[in-house]
């Protein structure tokens, strides 16, 4: 069996997520107790867990624990690709850096993003049924905007700031594109307006050292594989260039995988890989119940 696996980006957190499986699975509680004793807070506290400022080292918990439980039943992913956090998530199962760095990495960049957003507040916009390349030239005539998620050959999200992203909804609109839809943040993530972020995540990785991936892990930013060498300086330059989610995972297809199983939280991974891999059926573990689903799908005891 040839699988892929896609690793959850932050927006995708839900209500009381992972309880379910705290209760039902040995290895989730075990890794998020772990989380707990690293993080200095009960992260099996839904209040904690829930708490939008928590939201990345939940997810990156979240999704480590399951993938934990997924290799218990299945073969190492033949790939893997995550949008933004998720790429922590997938490098850190592709063995380039331990949980608990990774965590306390994760648990930074969260604040530097905050710190970010805080002098520069953002706004962001998903522009849909329009190609990408003509998202772009537009954002180009407009100060203060940029294509920041290309996710599939029809659907990019745009940051940027404030009046930004209004003088670029309006030209959108002239152009004739009118399906624009506010998206509910306050940073522009993947645009200039994160470089101070950039700068403290560099800052903080300067004496980190990564371990080459024991398996393909595509980057959103460059769009081909993580390897030793490029993990440190992309990391630091995905908070200010744009994920190319869709290039991501067009580059799957020689591989001629059987499925794609998203880790984490919700679905939304899977719906944007179904518009590029049509042919590729997806599943997804978020929940005992998806848990239980995927594996009878996937004929697996």
């Amino acid at each position: 069996m040839k699988l892929g696996f896609l690793f959850a980006g932050q927006g995708s957190q839900f209500k009381n997520m992972g309880q379910d499986l705290y209760k039902d699975q040995p290895l989730y509680k075990q890794t998020i107790d772990q989380a707990s004793k690293i993080l200095g807070m009960d992260m099996s506290d839904p209040k904690v867990f829930d708490d939008i400022n928590n939201a990345q080292v939940a997810i990156l918990t979240m999704s480590y624990a399951i993938y934990r439980i997924l290799r218990t039943k299945l073969p190492e992913p033949a790939a893997m690709v995550g949008l933004s956090l998720g790429e922590y998530s997938a490098l850190i199962s592709a063995g380039s850096l331990s949980f608990e760095d990774g965590l306390k990495l994760v648990h930074d960049r969260s604040h530097y993003m905050d710190e970010a957003g805080a002098k520069h507040p953002g706004a962001m916009a998903a522009v849909l049924k329009t190609d990408p390349s003509k998202v772009k030239a537009i954002c180009d005539t407009v100060d203060g905007a940029y294509p920041c998620n290309y996710n599939t050959a029809t659907q990019t999200v745009i940051g940027g700031t404030k009046e930004g992203i209004k003088a670029a909804r309006k030209a959108l609109k002239a152009h004739g594109i009118r399906i624009v839809i506010p998206l509910k943040v306050a940073v522009a993530s993947h645009t200039p307006l994160m470089q101070l972020a950039s700068d403290l995540l560099a800052k903080r990785m300067a004496k980190m050292t990564f371990a080459a991936p024991k398996t393909t892990v595509m980057s959103n930013t460059l769009a081909k594989p993580f390897t030793q060498q490029n993990i440190k300086p992309t990391l630091i330059k995905q908070l200010v260039n744009p994920t190319h989610f869709a290039q991501d995972v067009a580059a799957l297809k020689p591989m001629h995988l059987d499925g794609l199983v998203e880790v984490g939280p919700g679905h939304t991974l899977s719906h944007l890989a179904h518009k590029t891999l049509p042919d590729v059926k997806n599943y997804r573990v978020d929940s005992v119940k998806t848990l239980h689903d995927t594996l009878d799908q996937l004929g697996v005891k």
